[in-house]
C-alpha cells in the first residue's frame, strides 16, 4: 500500500506547482478592505489635499498671473512678520498655560475612581468646553470682564479699575480667552496617557524603598514627558489656527496671521490680494506641519509605554 501510494504520488503532478503555474489574470488585485477607506480618502482629498494644493500654487501666482516670489517675500516684511511673531507668542503662551493646568486637572481626575460619576461629568464638560469658541466665547468674556462687564463693574463700584477694556483685546487678554478652551482640550488629550500608568510601577518603587519623589522623577515623569510635550504641541497648533474668537474680539487690524489673511481677502477699500492671503496661509501650513511632525514623533516615542 505504501509503495503504491508513493508510486501514485510520484506519477501525479505537484498540486502546489500546478496552482502556482496557473496564469494570473489582471496582476495583483487590490484588497477589498480598501473599499471601506474610499470615503475617508475622498474626504481627505477634497477638504485637505485639494485646498492645500490651491494655497501652495496660489502663493506663487502674481496679481496679473505668472510665477512670482513677491507674495512669499512679503511674509518677512514689517507688520506681516510681526503678526507671525505674535501668533507664535499667543499660541505658545496659551499652550503652556493649557498644558500645565490641563495636566493637573487630568491627574486629579485619574486619582479618583475610574467609573465615578464625577469623572464622566468632568470629561463630558471638557468635551463641550474644548469646542466652545467663536463669537459666543468672545461675548461671554466681554460680558464678564469687558469694559462694562459684570466683574469690571463690580470692582469699579469698589474703587478698583482692572483696565480690562484695554488688555482684553490685546495678547494678554487673548491668551486668557484661548486658555478657556485649551485647558479642557489638554484634559481630553492627556487623560489616556495618565490612564496608561500602571499601579504596579508605583508598588515596585515602594518595594525597592523609593519615595514619591523617586517615583515621579525616575518612573512616571520620563514616561509621561513625551505625551505631555506632544499634547502641548497639539494645543499650539490648535491655538495657531484659531480665528473666530479673535476675529470677534479684535474688529480692526491684524494682530495675528488669521486676521491678516482675512484682511487680505476681504478688504473694504478694494485692496484685495489673494496671492498674499495664500502666501500667509502657506506660512501657517508650514509651521503647523512642523509642529504636528514633532507631535507624531513624540506620540510614537510614548506609545511603546502604553502597550
Amino acid at each position: 500500500m505504501a509503495a503504491a501510494a508513493q508510486s501514485a504520488a510520484a506519477g501525479s503532478p505537484d498540486i502546489s506547482t500546478a496552482v502556482d503555474a496557473r496564469p494570473r489574470k489582471g496582476g495583483r488585485r487590490l484588497p477589498l478592505a480598501w473599499l471601506g477607506a474610499l470615503p475617508f480618502l475622498a474626504y481627505v482629498g477634497i477638504f485637505l489635499i485639494l485646498p492645500t494644493g490651491i494655497v501652495v500654487v496660489g502663493a506663487f501666482v502674481g496679481p496679473k498671473g505668472g510665477v512670482t516670489l513677491e507674495n512669499v517675500k512679503t511674509i518677512f516684511q514689517g507688520f506681516v512678520f510681526d503678526s507671525f511673531v505674535k501668533s507664535i507668542e499667543l499660541s505658545a503662551a496659551s499652550s503652556i498655560i493649557g498644558a500645565v493646568f490641563g495636566a493637573l486637572l487630568a491627574y486629579a481626575i485619574v486619582s479618583g475612581h475610574p467609573d465615578s460619576t464625577l469623572r464622566r461629568i468632568v470629561t463630558s464638560a471638557c468635551g463641550v468646553l474644548a469646542q466652545f469658541g467663536g463669537v459666543t466665547l468672545a461675548f461671554a468674556f466681554i460680558a464678564t470682564i469687558g469694559g462694562e462687564g459684570l466683574i469690571t463693574v463690580f470692582f469699579a463700584d469698589h474703587g478698583i479699575d482692572i483696565g480690562s477694556n484695554v488688555w482684553l483685546f490685546e495678547l494678554p487678554g487673548l491668551t486668557l480667552v484661548y486658555s478657556y478652551f485649551q485647558i479642557p482640550l489638554m484634559v481630553l488629550v492627556f487623560l489616556p496617557a495618565l490612564d496608561g500608568i500602571k499601579p504596579q510601577w508605583r508598588e515596585a518603587t515602594d518595594t525597592l524603598g523609593g519615595t514619591g519623589w523617586h517615583y515621579w522623577r525616575h518612573v512616571a515623569a520620563p514616561i509621561l514627558w513625551p505625551s505631555f510635550l506632544g499634547a502641548a504641541l497639539l494645543l499650539f497648533a490648535n491655538a495657531f489656527s484659531a480665528y473666530a474668537t479673535v476675529a470677534a474680539l479684535v474688529s480692526q487690524g491684524g494682530i495675528i496671521v488669521p486676521l491678516q489673511i482675512a484682511n487680505a481677502l476681504t478688504s473694504e477699500t478694494g485692496a484685495v490680494d489673494a496671492g498674499l492671503g495664500k502666501a500667509l496661509a502657506l506660512g501657517m501650513v508650514v509651521i503647523v506641519a512642523l509642529v504636528m511632525t514633532g507631535y507624531a514623533l513624540l506620540q510614537r516615542k510614548s506609545a511603546k509605554w502604553q502597550r
